[in-house]
């Protein structure tokens, strides 16, 4: 008898492989994915701007990077003692205004050579929702907890979304013609936006970027949002808040993506990577015993194999980590 309910994933007839560079933009989500796929040792810049969530900042932050924008001190604002860019996360936020614009501007030109190189770019949009500044009706990425009568707030139609979301990437097919893109939705639900106007939010979200998996061969579909909402349908994967996935939903989203998203030789590295990566989190009882530093020894090993085998991974934090602690 089953009892899950099971969904069909189109896989892209290119899959991606280890040597080949990824680029993630979006929602918190896209960071479960990022975090993962650098931890195995894949070449990884992740959300450049920070973590965005409508298709307008999206769009507009990959724009950025095509044309390597620079930002001024013009385009900060300073709000709770901090310089801020509405077009960034808080986290680019600083109290020194040079420095804040220091770290973005070195953002925007990292983003752009990686952009210009990169062979895969994951989307992931968390809401249709986006927010513009009452004074001039500039949209803005992050609202920086300024007063709520600041703002705007705005449910996009497909027609915008559509619209934005098609803008951008015929730019990028144009900076990078060998560039494939996947689409995700979130399945993080906004629920401060009311359940009702979450689900109008995601189904505009899912019918817009179908739009475009049907309009260009080189955009795919994945299916996280479905992953948890339809396939593992229960509170029980959800945290505490009721409102984000937690690790076994995360893990189960993962396992899908690289099952039909990772070529089979990558898949088979991953296993490896994976192996050096959890004795590297190891720690130890009793660091002196001959048994532990055997087990250094032992992945020290197979840390260096692994390096000689395959070049373009990169263990030097892990094979430096087993040698100092081999040596008791």
């Amino acid at each position: 008898m089953n009892f899950m309910l099971d969904i069909p994933i189109g896989s892209p007839k290119q899959k991606i492989s280890y040597q080949e560079p990824i680029m993630l933009v979006g929602s918190c989500f896209t960071e479960h994915i990022g975090n993962n796929l650098q931890e195995l040792k894949f070449d990884v810049v992740q959300n450049p701007n920070g973590i965005l969530f409508d298709p307008h900042s999206v769009s507009s932050s990959i724009v950025s990077y095509i044309h390597n924008k620079q930002y001024e001190e013009k385009d900060l604002i300073y709000l709770n003692e901090l310089w801020q860019s509405w077009n960034h996360h808080s986290s680019f936020s600083n109290i020194d205004r040079a420095e804040c614009l220091k770290t973005i501007n070195a953002s925007q030109k990292n983003a752009h050579q990686f952009l210009k190189r990169t062979k895969w770019l994951i989307i992931t949009l968390g809401s249709s929702f986006s927010y513009h500044l009452i004074e001039n009706n500039q949209p803005v990425a992050n609202c920086h907890r300024a007063p709520a009568q600041s703002f705007n707030k705005h449910l996009m139609s497909i027609e915008e979304i559509n619209s934005c979301l098609d803008n951008c990437i015929h730019q990028l097919f144009q900076f990078n013609p060998a560039i494939k893109i996947i689409f995700t939705v979130s399945p993080v639900r906004h629920i401060r936006d009311g359940v009702i106007d979450n689900n109008r939010s995601k189904a505009r979200l899912i019918e817009a970027v179908h739009h475009l998996v049907n309009k260009f061969d080189n955009i795919h579909y994945f299916p996280a949002y479905e992953l948890v909402i339809d396939v593992l349908r229960d509170y029980r994967f959800y945290d505490i808040d009721m409102v984000h996935p937690n690790y076994s939903a995360t893990e189960f989203v993962l396992e899908k993506f690289a099952k039909f998203f990772i070529d089979d030789e990558s898949q088979f590295i991953m296993e490896e990577v994976k192996k050096v990566i959890i004795a590297r989190k190891h720690r130890a009882f009793q660091p002196l015993t001959n048994a532990h530093k055997q087990f250094m020894r032992t992945h020290s090993e197979k840390a260096n194999q692994l390096q000689t085998k395959y070049p373009f991974l990169n263990f030097k934090e892990e094979i430096s980590f087993f040698s100092t602690g081999s040596e008791g």
